[in-house]
């Protein structure tokens, strides 16, 4: 299930309602979100990395849903944290296909390649065992239609060129995926090892 953009005739509209956000940067310019101290934002993230000895292995991303942060994460520190968008309706975890939510647990990735469209995609391995249970579970208590599909196709991603206001007005329109913008997402895309980078997507 791979995202859908909202029309280019209503990016005015997106301007427009910035302010009823309070989760995202408000200034159009604003990308990533600054750590206090030497993990801020002020050199290439690949730069920090190196100058900390970290390798990839010991790295794992955290999305915030609610403050709708991604956040490259050691341990429990916050080395670097980027602006995001979500699906739609973006409150509560993912039961089904077409729901416009974003899922919530612990995930890796099975894929990553560039993309026509959304200039890179970061494929997350939804559904994986926990999704499944869960899903099974609302299925069986009637919380979703008994013929539900659990979907897919969910993942990480940028914007056309250009476009990045579709993340800094804070507007969520996804069908479920996480966007950012292009350059943040080309940081974090370097950083990901399909079958062994964790994401943790919390509500």
């Amino acid at each position: 299930m791979l995202m859908r953009i909202p029309s280019l005739l209503l990016v005015p509209f997106l301007v427009g309602t910035a302010c009823t956000s309070d989760h995202v940067p408000r200034d159009p310019a604003e990308g990533a979100v600054s750590v206090p101290g030497p993990t801020g934002a002020s050199v290439p993230l690949s730069a920090l990395l190196d100058s900390l000895g970290v390798g990839l292995d010991a790295l794992e991303l955290h999305v915030d849903k609610s403050d709708r942060r991604l956040c490259v994460m050691r341990g429990t520190e916050a080395l670097r944290c980027y602006a995001v968008v979500l699906g739609g309706s973006p409150e509560g975890d993912k039961r089904m296909q077409g729901d416009r939510r974003t899922p919530e647990g612990r995930f890796t990735f099975r894929d990553k390649y560039p993309h026509g469209e959304w200039h890179r995609f970061a494929w997350i391995d939804y559904p994986n065992a926990e999704s499944r249970t869960r899903f099974e579970r609302r299925r069986a208590s009637g919380e979703i239609p008994a013929d539900a599909d659990i979907g897919g196709e969910i993942g990480i991603h940028g914007v056309p060129e250009g476009m990045d206001v579709l993340i800094t007005t804070g507007v969520d329109w996804t069908l479920g995926c996480i966007a950012m913008r292009n350059a943040d997402l080309d940081e974090v895309y370097a950083l990901i090892i399909p079958g062994r980078t964790i994401v943790q997507i919390g509500p």
